[in-house]
């Protein structure tokens, strides 16, 4: 069984499409065209992480613990292509804002994790989390490959530097996160959820980082790497949560369960479990973390490896884990209830 995880912010059709806009300069549109090729060209090594992740926990080699706490650690690319890059000596007071900002945001990601869910780093066991940054010339996309992350300058007028995104950098740490967990595949219903769970903890972590409840947050994913001709021509987001269909994303989703179709890409067939998520979150009121959030980190964390799992079993999962972990608050069963409600599940 095979992962095959794209895991990268900006799905690859935007990206197409992107580079066929006879309205965009030439170079915006190679731009667009060469991440998208490169993107592809990735694929292999994200294949090959996925199943070594596999094997380590099936042995039980994942159970020794690396670190109290994880490390951070950031490599220069210097718009290369070459994995990792070169080291970034004292990243944390770095000149290069890039380096400072990916420092500080993988490290904040982590304090997420071990705050919020106590998990310690991405694999539970004290990973290092590796960052590169300056990668490739004008490279539109940020992206997990199985081992570190990887960033993308932006071509400055589409996307701009993608560690400006917390909600992105979040997003992407957290199909670690996935990987380590319930290993969700990358097609049909696990496709779509393990989009869904870079989403719901990507968004959870601006909101936590922002000390903002349900109420407050934009519940928007990618707003802060859209480039100015991106905004010009409308888009505001990647992908907004509370409302998939909004037109003025540059992907669009469905929003009901019944929408989704076999082949789907999983940047899209994630929007009904990312409008459930957000229902039931705004349904509760409060801080999304604090109860929605912690019974779908125990759904995503708790099952132990289910790559197939489908949505109608992970919605039912999630109503059984909130009974559980809350039998004397009713109203966050029934927030998690008119969430799935909401999309048809």
């Amino acid at each position: 069984m095979r992962m095959t995880c794209t895991c990268h912010i900006v799905p690859k059709d935007v990206l197409e499409r992107l580079a066929g806009d006879k309205k965009l300069a030439p170079e915006l549109r190679k731009a667009a065209r060469d991440t998208a090729r490169l993107s592809d060209g990735l694929r292999a090594l994200r294949d090959q992480a996925g199943m070594l992740t596999q094997i380590a926990q099936q042995t039980g080699a994942h159970l020794v613990e690396l670190a109290k706490t994880p490390k951070v650690t950031v490599y220069d690319c210097k718009q290369s292509q070459t994995l990792p890059g070169a080291p970034v000596l004292g990243a944390k007071t770095s000149k290069d804002m890039t380096a400072k900002r990916g420092f500080a945001e993988t490290t904040a990601v982590a304090k997420f994790y071990r705050t919020v869910f106590g998990r310690n780093s991405i694999d539970d066991a004290g990973m290092t989390l590796m960052s590169s940054i300056h990668f490739g010339k004008h490279y539109n996309n940020a992206m997990w490959n199985g081992t570190q992350m990887v960033y993308g300058d932006g071509d400055g007028k589409l996307f701009i530097d993608f560690t400006q995104g917390d909600d992105v950098v979040g997003h992407e740490l957290t199909h670690g996160v996935t990987q380590h967990s319930l290993q969700l595949a990358y097609s049909g219903d696990a496709g779509g959820l393990n989009e869904s769970m870079s989403d719901c903890f990507g968004s959870m972590f601006r909101q936590w980082r922002a000390k903002q409840d349900v109420t407050a947050a934009d519940w928007l994913i990618g707003a802060d790497i859209m480039g100015p001709t991106a905004r010009g021509k409308g888009f505001k987001a990647l992908r907004n949560m509370a409302k998939p269909d909004d037109k003025a994303a540059l992907a669009p989703q469905p929003t009901k369960y019944s929408q989704v179709t076999a082949g789907m890409d999983p940047h899209y067939s994630s929007g009904p479990p990312n409008l459930a998520f957000c229902t039931a979150c705004v349904t509760l009121g409060g801080k999304s973390w604090e109860k929605i959030g912690q019974v779908w980190y125990a759904a995503l964390t708790t099952s132990g490896a289910h790559p197939h799992m489908t949505m109608p079993q992970f919605a039912a999962r999630t109503r059984q884990l909130a009974a559980q972990k809350y039998p004397g608050q009713a109203v966050v069963a029934a927030a998690i209830d008119a969430g799935w409600k909401k999309v048809g599940l």
